[in-house]
């Protein structure tokens, strides 16, 4: 398929980002406010209070007790002895930034309030150092779908889309790229393939081809923290040949918000500058900070369970003939299925199996390109360890149940 005949309108209308579908929680479209429920559907605090009673989940959510959250922030504070910051300033906040920095391989980092403001400052400085101002991007790149232009808008930046939708960026689309690329941008994971990656001699040979052609090579890691268990080295050996990285602390970690971009001093240093310009300077970063912070190593240790239970429930779901898991082999703790039926109706089915099993299956189908078939998301995390496995699979199985 070419990159080019879906339109962004037309693959958000398909998807159900439009129509307010929760399959894309936590991303800038998904964020826009649902219609009002139609008459016998769950309002937006039914359908949290359905899932909060729910013993075991096979999707992502929100924390139940936000109030609650706030406090355990504190408290961590207190246990830690750490002081709040004044625009980034305090010990907390760039203690935390080294830790990250050095995690990752490189010399420094910014919190940043988000990915968004994090990847466009990236995007911007290739830019003006390189004097190309086109990035490479997948087409589901973040950049193309959930940020409204920014790139183009505020920063004068072109995009060129470099490889199919079918598989994450390769180094032969940078070597075949059709004008000169001052920057590209890669995915790791590729969320909208369900968390592919490439290999590692593939990632090595893209890193190998953007340095040859003078590429400055960006990470968009939203979910970097998952893909460990699939390399099997290190964060740092994994970041290494890649000029900048920018990683999330909401998604999988948990954290109230936030990011980090890391790369070299002076490169930090200037990014600082534009964090400024952008009007991220927030005032006191610490709540958000410290969310990450308590969290981090807990989460990362448990992410070779998740992707090892991941793979033996996508296994048992595939066995199923009657729908298709993508990827297959499973690749992170993230995967795809596409299955026939009516979002909608699947959506009442889903209700169902969380008041009869409480096992919440699946946070919301969107409609594909093809009549008659949907697609929902799943991430294995915390959720799933009030569940075995087999009883995870036979709960979204009953999605395929007769009316």
């Amino acid at each position: 398929m070419n990159p080019r005949q879906l339109s962004r309108g037309e693959f958000l209308a398909l998807t159900g980002l439009l129509s307010g579908s929760t399959l894309l929680r936590g991303t800038a479209v998904a964020a826009t406010p649902a219609p009002p429920p139609a008459a016998g559907q769950p309002t937006r605090a039914q359908y949290e209070q359905l899932r909060r009673e729910c013993r075991a989940a096979l999707a992502p959510g929100s924390p139940a007790d936000a109030g609650g959250e706030l406090v355990r922030i504190g408290q961590w504070m207190q246990r830690q002895g750490m002081s709040g910051d004044i625009y980034g300033n305090g010990d907390l906040v760039q203690s935390f930034e080294k830790r990250i920095a050095g995690l990752l391989g490189f010399e420094d980092g910014c919190f940043m309030p988000t990915g968004t403001m994090g990847q466009l400052i990236v995007l911007r400085m290739y830019a003006d150092a390189g004097g190309h101002r086109t990035v490479g991007l997948h087409p589901s790149s973040h950049h193309v779908l959930h940020e409204n232009d920014a790139h183009r808008i505020l920063h004068g930046l072109s995009d060129v889309t470099i490889s199919p939708w079918t598989r994450p960026v390769l180094a032969s689309d940078v070597a075949e790229a059709r004008e000169p690329l001052g920057s590209v941008s890669v995915e790791l994971p590729v969320r909208w393939l369900g968390g592919q990656l490439q290999t590692w001699e593939q990632l090595e040979d893209l890193k190998r081809t953007c340095r040859e052609k003078g590429v400055k090579l960006h990470m968009d890691g939203a979910r970097l923290w998952e893909c460990q268990p699939f390399y099997g080295r290190s964060y740092a050996d994994i970041c290494k040949g890649f000029d900048s990285v920018y990683v999330s602390f909401y998604k999988m970690v948990g954290a109230l918000g936030g990011a980090m971009v890391v790369g070299g001093k002076d490169f930090i240093r200037t990014a600082r500058t534009w964090r400024h310009r952008h009007g991220g300077n927030v005032f006191q970063l610490y709540p958000y900070v410290a969310s990450a912070a308590m969290r981090l190593d807990e989460v990362l240790a448990r992410i070779p369970e998740y992707v090892k239970r991941t793979k033996a429930v996508t296994e048992l779901l595939a066995a199923d003939t009657r729908l298709t898991v993508l990827p297959r082999p499973v690749q992170t703790n993230m995967f795809h299925v596409f299955l026939r039926g009516d979002p909608g109706a699947l959506s009442q089915k889903r209700d169902r199996i969380a008041r009869e099993d409480k096992v919440w299956v699946a946070n919301g189908f969107g409609q594909t390109r093809v009549p008659g078939i949907v697609q929902t998301e799943l991430q294995l995390d915390e959720g799933i360890t009030g569940i075995k496995d087999k009883d995870a699979a036979r709960a979204f199985l009953r999605l395929l149940e007769a009316a």
